[in-house]
């Protein structure tokens, strides 16, 4: 009989979640990088890439809901009660801040680029403020297509949605359904900015030089609150991590590599 010998995957393992209107895959040039140093675990948030769609829980959807599903979908990747380090994006950031503050005792290190949580800003706050205004067009747009044009637009520079191939638009505005239930979950969303000196791990906040208002403003409170926050700005805008993937992610690695030797 033929045995094999297995040998215990030893990299520190990183769970990473993308932002809205995107999928797992965007972390694929982060991935391949640094294979070599640490256990990747990329997750397709509810209702984007191949996971599926909050069916019957768009009444109330919630972060709390996304967290789940996050939990879920890594569960089988690592030993019970195994500790990661965490990244997100955007939407994904917000959500990491979620799951941050529930697994607490296993979350290593938290790194965030613009992460979307709207919902620590003061309600009269012009951020906040100038997003609800964008939440409340898209919600008023005549139709899908419209709708999607207004959220890529916003992100990126007017005239972005219209300079997407057909079928791009067309995958957008086949996503809008979530993006509203995004911006549910991330408004209706009750921790503050206090509940952040919860999240005592090491973390890093990154934003973009040309970012919207509304992200650069919650980046620069984010940091604020969080006891060992460190902030740092990046070329290009909120979707840097994909348009300027290579200087986001060499941020990315080098503080992975501090967090583990703080966490050695």
């Amino acid at each position: 009989m033929t045995t094999f010998n297995t040998v215990p995957d030893t990299r520190p393992a990183v769970v990473l979640l993308h932002s809205s209107m995107s999928s797992k895959g965007q972390w694929a040039e982060l991935m391949a990088q640094h294979d070599s140093s640490y256990r990747f675990i990329a997750v397709d948030l509810l209702g984007y890439g191949k996971s599926p769609f909050p069916a019957g829980a768009e009444a109330d959807f919630s972060l709390g809901h996304e967290v789940d599903a996050v939990n879920a979908a890594i569960a089988g990747k690592l030993a019970p009660d195994e500790c990661f380090h965490l990244i997100g994006h955007s939407y994904g950031g917000a959500t990491a801040l979620r799951m941050a503050r529930q697994l607490r005792a296993r979350v290593l290190s938290l790194a965030v680029f613009e992460p979307v949580a709207f919902h620590l800003l003061p309600e009269d706050d012009a951020a906040r403020l100038e997003i609800e205004n964008v939440v409340a067009d898209i919600h008023c747009a005549a139709g899908a297509q419209d709708a999607a044009r207004t959220f890529i637009d916003y992100w990126n520079r007017a005239g972005a949605f219209d300079a997407l191939p057909e079928a791009q638009q067309q995958r957008f505005a086949a996503q809008i359904a979530k993006v509203k239930l995004d911006f549910q979950a991330l408004l209706g969303e009750a921790a503050t900015l206090a509940d952040m000196a919860a999240l005592d791990m090491p973390a890093l906040v990154l934003s973009g030089e040309r970012s919207p208002q509304s992200t650069r403003r919650v980046a620069e409170c984010l940091a604020a609150a969080l006891p060992n926050g460190a902030a740092m700005q990046t070329k290009g805008g909120h979707m840097a991590p994909i348009t300027h993937a290579a200087v986001v992610n060499a941020l990315l690695a080098g503080f992975l590599a501090g967090a583990e030797i703080a966490s050695a």
